[in-house]
C-alpha cells in the first residue's frame, strides 16, 4: 500500500509497535448462495507467500519494483499461471514508472464474454525496507491462488475474468496508472468493475471494504456479512492503492483491506479483537513485514471472499444462464447500517435490549408489546431477470407468552400485495430459524417486500428478524 504523502518519490515509513489479532469468531457456513464458490485453501496461499519471502531473501531482503526480487516474483507468478492455462502478458511500464521498474503482469482466463470484464488486482512490489509479506504479498498470493482455483474448477463462465499484479505501486500507483491510461476507451468500457486487494492480512487489522455501499462492493460485503464480520468503509486506503487510477477513469471499484498505519479504535477492538490504539499493521513498510506478520484468519476470509465475488460476477452458477447476481439486491439486510433503505416502522430496527441479533448487533423487533399492535418494515427490490429460481431468505426468532396452538399473533411476508408466508405464536422457539419464500415469479420485476408483526390485546409475541437476503436457489 502506498503512503499518500511521499518525499522525493519514496514512501514515508511509519515505525509502530507489534500486535496480534485473534479471530473474532469461528467462521460459520455462509448462506446457501455462497456455496457455489469454492473454498480457497489458505495453506496454498501461505505457500505462495513463503516463496515470495524466499525470493526477497535471495535478493537483498526486498522485492522493490526496480530490483531482481520483483522480477523473480513476476517470474514465479507467471509460471504458475501459464501452467494453469492462462493467457499471460508482461506489460512494460513505458511511461510514468520509476526508471528500471519491472513490468505489470496481466493474466486473463480465456472464457466468458470478453465484452464484460471483471478485473482483480494487487501490487506485487514491496518497499525497499523489507520483503513486504502483508504489503503486499498477502494480496498477491491470495489472487494467485484464486486464479489457480478458477482454472482447476474450470466452471462455465458468464463473463471474462482478468487478473493483474502491478509494478511500482509503492512509488506512486505507477504501474496500474500506466495500464489504465494506455487502454483504448473501447477497452476501458469493457471493464465493468475492478477489485483491489492491498494488505489483507494485517495482524491487528480490521475488515474494510472500498466503497462499501456501492453496487461493485455488494458481493464482497455479502460474503463478509455472512461471517458476521460487520465490515467498515476503507477510509484509510482511499486514493492510496491501485484502484484509484481505475476510479479516475470512471470504472467502478471495490476491494478488501485490513489496514496499515492507522490505529484501531476501541469500538473496532471490541468488535474484531486486537489492540485498540495500536496500528492495524505494526510492521507497515518495515523490515519486520515478514511471514510472522501475517494474520492467517483474515487472509483466509479475504481469499474466500474474493472467490465468492468472482463467482457472483463472472461464473454461470446454473440459474438459467442469465445474469442472476443476487448479492446486494436486499440492501442492509442485516440492519447493521442504520435503517435505510427500509421504510415503515423503522424504530423497530436497532440493537435493542431484551433480544439478540442473529449476526452482528442489530435486528428488527416487530411487535412484542402485549397489546394490540401492528408493525411493518418494507424495502423495494428488483429481482434480476436472469434468476429462474430466486428465494428470499431470512432468519426469524419468535418468542411468546402465549400458550397452545391457537394463532393469536401473526407474522407475514408479502411481495407487493401477495402474502407469501404467515407464521404465528404457535411457531415460537428458543432461537433463530432460517426461513425462505419463493420469489422466482418476480424475476425481472421490481417489488416491495414487507415484513409485518401483529398482536392481539394481551400476552406478547415478539417477531425478531435478521439477515434478510435474496438467493439464487
Amino acid at each position: 500500500m502506498k503512503r499518500r504523502f511521499a518525499v522525493a518519490g519514496v514512501s514515508l515509513a511509519v515505525v509502530l509497535g507489534c500486535g496480534t489479532l485473534p479471530a473474532v469468531a469461528a467462521d460459520s457456513a455462509p448462506a446457501a448462495d455462497t456455496l457455489a464458490a469454492p473454498d480457497v485453501d489458505v495453506t496454498k496461499v501461505r505457500a505462495h507467500l513463503s516463496e515470495l519471502s524466499a525470493i526477497a531473501g535471495r535478493n537483498g531482503g526486498n522485492r522493490r519494483s526496480t530490483g531482481q526480487g520483483y522480477r523473480d516474483s513476476v517470474a514465479y507468478v507467471k509460471g504458475k499461471l501459464q501452467a494453469a492455462g492462462y493467457t499471460v502478458t508482461e506489460q512494460p511500464c513505458a511511461s510514468g514508472c520509476t526508471s528500471g521498474a519491472g513490468p505489470n503482469l496481466i493474466a486473463e482466463w480465456p472464457k466468458g464474454d470478453a465484452n464484460n470484464v471483471y478485473m482483480f488486482g494487487a501490487h506485487l512490489d514491496s518497499v525497499s525496507a523489507g520483503p513486504g509479506m502483508n504489503d503486499n504479498g498477502s494480496g498477491s498470493a491470495a489472487l494467485l491462488e484464486n486464479a489457480l482455483t478458477l482454472a482447476q474448477q474450470n466452471p462455465t463462465m458468464r463473463n471474462r475474468v482478468r487478473f493483474a499484479w502491478w509494478t511500482d505501486e509503492e512509488q506512486g500507483l505507477n504501474g496500474s496508472d500506466f495500464y489504465v491510461r494506455s487502454l483504448p476507451s473501447t477497452e476501458r468500457a469493457k471493464i465493468k468493475a475492478y477489485y483491489n486487494f492491498d494488505m489483507i492480512a494485517s495482524t491487528n487489522g480490521g475488515y474494510f471494504i472500498n466503497h462499501i455501499t456501492s453496487s461493485a462492493a455488494a458481493p464482497m460485503k455479502a460474503y463478509w456479512d455472512s461471517l458476521g464480520l460487520q465490515p467498515e468503509e476503507n477510509t484509510e486506503g482511499a486514493g492510496r492503492s491501485d484502484d484509484y487510477p481505475f476510479e479516475q477513469y470512471g470504472i467502478p471499484t471495490s476491494g478488501y483491506a485490513m489496514g496499515a498505519s492507522a490505529r484501531k479504535t476501541s469500538a473496532q477492538a471490541a468488535k474484531w479483537g486486537g489492540t485498540s490504539g495500536s496500528a492495524y499493521d505494526p510492521c507497515y513498510h518495515r523490515s519486520c513485514d515478514t511471514l510472522t506478520n501475517i494474520n492467517t484468519t483474515g487472509l483466509d476470509r479475504a481469499s474466500d471472499g474474493i472467490a465468492y465475488t468472482l463467482w457472483q460476477r463472472a461464473v454461470d452458477t446454473g440459474t438459467g444462464g442469465g445474469d442472476c447476481d443476487t448479492a446486494g439486491v436486499v440492501a442492509n439486510g442485516g440492519f447493521e447500517s442504520g435503517t435505510s433503505p427500509w421504510t415503515g416502522d423503522t424504530g423497530s430496527i436497532g440493537a435493542h435490549s431484551g433480544q439478540a441479533a442473529h449476526t452482528g448487533t442489530r435486528f428488527a423487533w416487530l411487535a412484542g408489546y402485549g397489546s394490540t399492535r401492528t408493525e411493518s418494515i418494507s424495502q423495494t427490490v428488483t429481482v434480476p431477470a436472469g434468476c429462474t429460481r430466486a428465494a428470499l431468505s431470512y432468519w426469524l426468532h419468535i418468542d411468546t407468552a402465549e400458550s397452545g396452538s391457537t394463532p393469536y399473533d401473526r407474522f407475514t411476508v408479502k411481495a407487493g400485495g401477495s402474502t407469501l408466508a404467515t407464521l404465528s405464536n404457535a411457531d415460537a422457539g428458543s432461537g433463530y430459524v432460517q426461513r425462505s419464500v419463493d420469489l422466482s415469479a418476480y424475476a425481472g420485476q421490481t417489488v416491495t417486500l414487507t415484513f409485518t408483526g401483529s398482536e392481539d390485546s394481551s400476552l406478547q409475541t415478539s417477531f425478531v428478524l435478521d439477515d434478510v437476503t435474496l438467493r439464487s436457489s
